[in-house]
């Protein structure tokens, strides 16, 4: 039993083995002990330029869009180049061949360029290095759930470059302290406050809405980000919160904004273009009430006091315990192992390795069948690691993601991906799966011995019926190919 349960801690709570990994005679204590190996900043990720640096090229992004729509004769003259910054970028690529360096218009296509090929698939690529190569699985895969559950989608430009940084900068750095730290944390992102256009959230009765009033144009109130704060990172849907409460919240919330980007000021006293920063002119003034409570704090620390309960919420335990149980325990979550997490949630008050701790000794989550069926970024990592890949060529990740149907951090909804067996197991998914089982066997240039390998990554856990197949192969590669869409690979 030991050694069955040693497999389902590599697969069930890990991202699938690597060849010489061995869990011990205790695999819910090696789950336990990786809190004490995991790298917030990993070497791949902390090369990575930050937020505020991609802020600040879109801040020029958005300066050559204004020269742009101005005059593009007038922007395309060296003497009368309106946009020094955009011409002064260090982070600037080079123009392509036959493209005219001071065209606007050119400046645009570089921009969304540099987005897209150094910022996004840089990231994503940093990402699957770490996965590849950490000795904490456990925490890694952890670091994926809350990433979904407070999920951004990189579906317009001003995303792309941005969406990986608020797994990076805010949930990596908090996924073993509190609930409570990380959703202040997410919700202060740039990368959030501009998905759900916060950014530019204005009180109708803040001294900015007034201005405007004024001058007859309306300010606008965004209720995008209070909604998902309530609905899908917090309470849950259907917990008792109403319009009202939205809208309170959204009004709670008018000032939250980012340095350069928002309507607030360009820069903030502490941090600089990019930065999280409260606009006092855009807060609408007074008392709020929202879930019954009268919230009478300035500024800033009004909403904040909101997501401090929010954060504790019996309703938000339930959500929070409901979804890790759904991860790690079945499409269908076990209630008595959702009333104990809810419990150990409410107990410790939002501390997530309690809740971890909690995961690893419930024995609804080392139940010797599988239970979850593998998402695309899932299986991917857990056939790379398996086949010992330590490296990955340039742009190698971004591409099998896009035609596995998983691409990273373009979920196209704040919801986030499917984590239930129905959203990934259809035919035509499993198909493109084999597709790529067969070019990453080619890979292995037939130096991996599929029938060892398969017992060592699933040990005492491989069916007779794989490893028959597995044996069978006409060639090592066939073997491998087969391995990595058996049912063992494709479930954990």
């Amino acid at each position: 039993m030991a050694v069955a349960r040693a497999s389902i801690a590599l697969n069930r709570f890990g991202l699938g083995g690597r060849p010489g990994d061995m869990p011990g005679d205790d695999p819910a204590r090696w789950l336990m002990a990786q809190s004490d190996r995991y790298q917030a900043r990993p070497h791949a990720i902390a090369a990575l330029v930050s937020s505020s640096r991609i802020v600040g090229e879109l801040v020029e992004y958005r300066r050559a869009v204004r020269s742009a729509r101005r005059s593009r004769s007038v922007a395309t003259s060296p003497e009368r180049d309106t946009d020094p910054g955009m011409r002064s970028s260090a982070m600037q690529p080079m123009p392509e061949r036959g493209e005219d360096a001071t065209d606007p218009v050119a400046k645009i296509r570089r921009a969304a360029r540099l987005q897209a090929r150094d910022h996004y698939a840089g990231a994503v690529s940093a990402r699957a290095l770490t996965a590849l190569n950490s000795s904490a699985p456990f925490v890694e895969r952890l670091v994926y759930f809350w990433a979904n559950h407070f999920a951004v989608s990189a579906d317009k430009l001003e995303m792309v470059g941005l969406a990986g940084s608020l797994e990076f900068e805010a949930v990596r750095p908090h996924v073993l302290g509190t609930f409570g730290d990380m959703l202040h944390a997410v919700e202060r992102h740039p990368a959030m406050l501009v998905y759900l256009d916060q950014a530019q959230s204005v009180g109708p009765n803040s001294a900015f809405g007034q201005a405007g009033g004024r001058r007859g144009r309306k300010a606008g109130l965004n209720e995008n980000l209070a909604r998902e704060i309530l609905e899908l990172h917090t309470l849950g849907v259907r917990t008792g919160y109403s319009q009202a409460d939205v809208t309170e919240f959204a009004r709670a919330m008018t000032g939250w904004t980012v340095a350069g980007l928002g309507r607030g000021p360009a820069d903030a006293e502490t941090g600089g273009v990019g930065s999280f920063v409260f606009a006092p002119r855009l807060h609408e003034p007074g008392t709020r009430t929202i879930l019954g409570k009268s919230w009478a704090q300035l500024g800033e620390a009004q909403a904040a006091s909101v997501l401090d309960l929010l954060a504790t919420h019996p309703a938000t335990a339930r959500h929070i315990a409901t979804k890790l149980a759904r991860h790690f325990a079945g499409d269908a979550p076990p209630p008595a192992l959702v009333a104990r997490l809810e419990a150990a949630f409410l107990r410790s008050g939002g501390d997530l390795p309690t809740l971890y701790r909690a995961l690893a000794e419930a024995p609804e989550c080392w139940v010797p069948q599988p239970i979850k069926f593998k998402s695309p970024w899932e299986w991917t990592i857990s056939a790379l690691r398996g086949l010992g890949a330590a490296q990955l060529p340039p742009m190698a990740m971004n591409g099998l993601m896009t035609q596995l149907g998983q691409p990273v951090w373009k979920p196209g909804s704040p919801a986030g991906w499917d984590d239930v067996a129905a959203g990934w197991a259809g035919p035509d998914a499993v198909m493109r799966r084999v597709e790529v089982a067969e070019r990453l066997a080619q890979r292995t240039r037939d130096t991996v011995d599929a029938r060892k390998r398969a017992a060592e990554l699933f040990p005492e856990t491989l069916s007779e019926n794989t490893a028959q197949s597995i044996a069978r192969a006409e060639s090592p590669g066939q073997g491998v190919a087969l391995m990595l869409v058996a049912p063992e690979f494709m479930r954990r």
